[in-house]
């Protein structure tokens, strides 16, 4: 019997705020998995290491969690006034499938600074020091994000005091602007609020029926008043993530929302889309100690939010969903307006499990409608390993 030998690619391991995942120059792909398809999904699921029944993800990259089982692929970009293409995959730990639904605004950070490393960039936008400002073209969203990424001697500046509160070391900081971030989704129309309201009365068999801001920003996000569905807005992940009652209830608030903002034509196929969209609680701030030990004092936040990420919650806050609350935040009458007191506002700090971190937002209204121009936050971005994945041929 004979035995194929395992297929070598280039790859870079990177932490991109508080995720981390396997990034690919396209061209380094097999010829079969640069395009879209079956034969990319089963190289990248094979790379991190999924399907696993024991969710472990032990033979592969993966690390069982939603912040881990990450892939990126980037390539120069046919667009103009764009540097780089970024498509985001977020490989299913227990489940044959890859989800390109929507972006990750943590590894958003680290696509600047790979891209400048592999070359992607014209060495002309490349400074000897200060910042090097990469447009990059959010492919599963059809966005535009920008990066400033620092650089020191004409390369990319990993180290430095910027601290980020779920990311244990400090590192250098990586600004991002994400503009004009409501997501274009397939049947939501392109609008910010879907359902043209800013809090709509959700009802969910078996929960119960409260108000919900249903919002395509960043990433579709279904916003609820934690009170609502029994929490205090200062849970870790250990109140949640071990409650299997609990899990069940926010997925089918999920699937519910997703059916109301047209993201799925049949409640079934919430199933096959898991990362989108997120299910985020929300409570006025409150005194807790984060999962760090760090206390975390009411009157340093505007706001509690906790959110769920591949039917989990989050152990911080996921970058997109960040967008999504400095979003909401800036437009009075939403739910994550209302709980940071109900007053106009350009920036946000919110307490999440893991501390707090705050996000801007420039909104305004236009013939009744709420536009976004853009939302800026900070995150940082570090490699890890670079070199060569293998899987088996």
């Amino acid at each position: 019997m004979s035995h194929l030998p395992q297929i070598k690619i280039p790859a870079t391991y990177m932490r991109g705020g508080t995720s981390k995942g396997v990034f690919f120059n396209l061209v380094d792909l097999p010829e079969a998995a640069q395009v879209p398809g079956a034969a990319r999904d089963a190289l990248l699921l094979r790379v991190i290491g999924s399907p696993d029944p024991y969710e472990k993800q032990i033979d592969g990259m993966g690390g069982a969690t939603s912040s881990t089982s990450k892939t990126v692929i980037v390539s120069r970009s046919s667009r103009a006034d764009h540097d780089v293409d970024y498509l985001f995959g977020q490989v299913s730990i227990d489940k044959p499938f890859v989800d390109w639904s929507g972006n990750c605004g943590n590894l958003s950070a680290a696509v600047g600074p790979f891209a400048i490393s592999s070359g992607l960039l014209d060495a002309s936008r490349v400074p000897q020091s200060g910042a090097a400002v990469v447009r990059i073209w959010q492919a599963n969203i059809g966005k535009t994000i920008i990066a400033h990424v620092p650089i020191t001697d004409g390369a990319v500046q990993e180290t430095g005091d910027f601290e980020l509160d779920g990311v244990t070391f400090p590192a250098a900081e990586v600004q991002l602007e994400f503009l004009d971030p409501a997501a274009d989704e397939e049947g939501a129309g392109g609008s910010m609020f879907p359902t043209g309201n800013l809090v709509d009365e959700l009802e969910v068999p078996g929960v119960g029926t409260f108000k919900a801001t249903l919002i395509n920003a960043g990433i579709p996000t279904i916003f609820v008043n934690a009170r609502d569905i029994g929490y205090s807005g200062v849970e870790l992940q250990g109140d949640i993530n071990g409650d299997p009652k609990a899990l069940a209830m926010f997925e089918a608030i999920r699937a519910h929302g997703a059916l109301r903002m047209g993201l799925i034509k049949h409640l079934d196929d919430a199933v096959t889309r898991q990362h989108t969209p997120k299910v985020a609680f929300v409570a006025q701030p409150a005194d807790y100690i984060a999962s760090s030990g760090k206390p975390v004092a009411a009157s340093h936040i505007d706001l509690l939010v906790r959110a769920m990420s591949m039917g989990k919650l989050h152990h911080a806050m996921m970058g997109t969903a960040a967008v999504a609350i400095g979003t909401a935040a800036a437009i009075p009458g939403t739910l994550v307006n209302l709980a940071a007191g109900g007053i106009e506002r350009e920036a946000v700090r919110f307490g999440h499990p893991s501390g707090t971190l705050r996000v801007g937002a420039q909104a305004l209204q236009s013939n009744g409608e709420w536009k976004v121009t853009k939302a800026i936050m900070s995150r940082s971005a570090r490699v890890l390993m670079e070199g060569w994945v293998r899987v088996p041929g």
